[in-house]
């Protein structure tokens, strides 16, 4: 019996010495699981994806700015007389200040402050303070020093985004659709009205104004047969009738619609969903994850593609309600079936050019310099959704696919998604160029 529980217990000593280490979670991997709790009040909220984007720039910008007063990482460059009107940041870096969990505390209470159900972050706050006195093994001197000073920081930043024109969007008049031919009119089912037409009027964190980048002329309106214009719409229409299994995965891939509208009969329910910015944000993260990146250099990339997207929507939304062209819906059921409706819900703005188009050919652009070129990774961004994950061998392949993911689903024309395209690489090198992205 006694040799039966010595051998019992050497094997259990055996088994315990074979057994995996515990794993530790990385710096980047502990930023990309903070920003994901941002991403989940936004698709609670069914935040748009004009307003995902700026709330993703100015919290990843509070993480930037922290990293960057208390450490000056290499790589970091300083946003004053960069950004436009961005506030003075004085004093000098405190050793009290514990910057991993500044930078992480600061992300967290920009959210809180920022997003209309941000109050719901404060639970994981409190909790990365609990983390920081267990885990981090800090001080409450050092947790209160922290705290104190991200509180600072956050309040500036804070009253700099009150001052970027977006609170007095909603002070101005609605947008009234206008009834001539060629012109955006709303889409079924919901048939919305005009989402952010006033977008533009914000202040751009880099660009010298949201027309500063227009795209190409579009195709001039044409309702006669065979011509350019028609021609485009016919290619919509032809498209979407004989999509294949590998288009439709694309195109559903793509949709990143913060709020589908299904009906059933008599019934209408919502399906939340991540914006377009949201999905580009994960697959940020999935690429730090991926090259093991240090928290500086993480933070740095997200803030990076966050100010991107911000400025890119602007810019896009500049010609939108500039140009104000129909949907490829509203002509085809005029014009070539009246039944005919698109595989994605046709999202209620103006078509031209395609926001999927400029603002992933812009973030691409940027994530291409930032990783120093083509980096081959796998997108599960969409797996919670239901949707099966993707695998690249560059940026720039899936910003391309994410644009004609427009076309298979039957929401923008062809001219839309190759200018589109153009005007946020346009975007996209300007970012670099200015912000000595290397």
């Amino acid at each position: 019996m006694k040799k039966r529980l010595l051998f019992l217990l050497l094997l259990a000593c055996s088994l315990t010495l074979r057994a995996e280490p515990p794993v530790v979670e990385t710096e980047a991997a502990a930023y990309a699981k903070t920003l994901k709790k941002l991403t989940d009040v936004m698709v609670n909220d069914v935040t748009g994806p004009c307003a995902s984007a700026r709330y993703y720039a100015y919290a990843n910008l509070a993480a930037y700015e922290l990293l960057y007063q208390q450490k000056r990482p290499a790589n970091y460059v300083p946003f004053g007389g960069l950004l436009r009107s961005y506030p003075a940041f004085t004093g000098q870096p405190d050793a009290q200040i514990d910057a991993r969990f500044g930078s992480l505390y600061a992300l967290l209470r920009m959210g809180e402050d920022l997003l209309p159900s941000g109050y719901t972050l404060e639970k994981d706050r409190l909790a990365l303070v609990k983390e920081a006195k267990n885990r981090f093994r800090l001080t409450d001197a050092r947790i209160q020093a922290t705290r104190a000073y991200a509180d600072t920081l956050v309040k500036k930043l804070v009253r700099y985004a009150a001052q970027d024109g977006y609170i007095k969007t909603s002070g101005y008049l609605r947008f009234t659709p206008t009834n001539e031919p060629g012109y955006w009119q709303p889409t079924p089912p919901a048939y919305s009205e005009a989402y952010e037409p006033h977008w533009p009027r914000l202040r751009p964190f880099l660009l010298d104004s949201a027309s500063q980048f227009r795209p190409l002329p579009m195709v001039k309106y044409d309702e006669k047969t065979g011509s350019p214009f028609f021609q485009l719409a016919k290619e919509v229409y032809d498209t979407t009738r004989a999509l294949t299994d590998q288009q439709r995965h694309i195109a559903n891939f793509w949709d990143c619609n913060p709020f589908f509208l299904n009906q059933k009969g008599h019934v209408s329910f919502g399906t939340k969903k991540i914006t377009p910015g949201g999905h580009w944000m994960g697959i940020t993260s999935i690429v730090c994850l991926q090259r093991n990146l240090s928290l500086a250099e993480t933070v740095r990339w997200h803030t990076l593609v966050g100010l991107t997207m911000a400025d890119a929507f602007i810019s896009c939304w500049e010609e939108k309600y500039h140009s104000n062209r129909i949907r490829p819906e509203t002509f085809i059921n005029q014009h070539l079936d009246r039944d005919w409706r698109p595989m994605l819900q046709t999202p209620p703005f103006p078509e031209y050019t395609s926001g999927h188009s400029v603002m992933s050919a812009a973030i691409a652009t940027v994530l291409t310099t930032l990783a120093g070129g083509p980096v081959t990774y796998t997108d599960t961004v969409e797996l919670e959704f239901g949707i099966p994950a993707r695998s690249f061998r560059s940026f720039e392949q899936a910003a391309s696919e994410a644009a004609v993911s427009r076309l298979y689903g039957g929401i923008h024309f062809r001219d839309s998604i190759e200018n589109g395209v153009a005007q946020g690489k346009q975007i996209g090198r300007f970012f670099i160029q200015k912000m000595k992205i290397k």
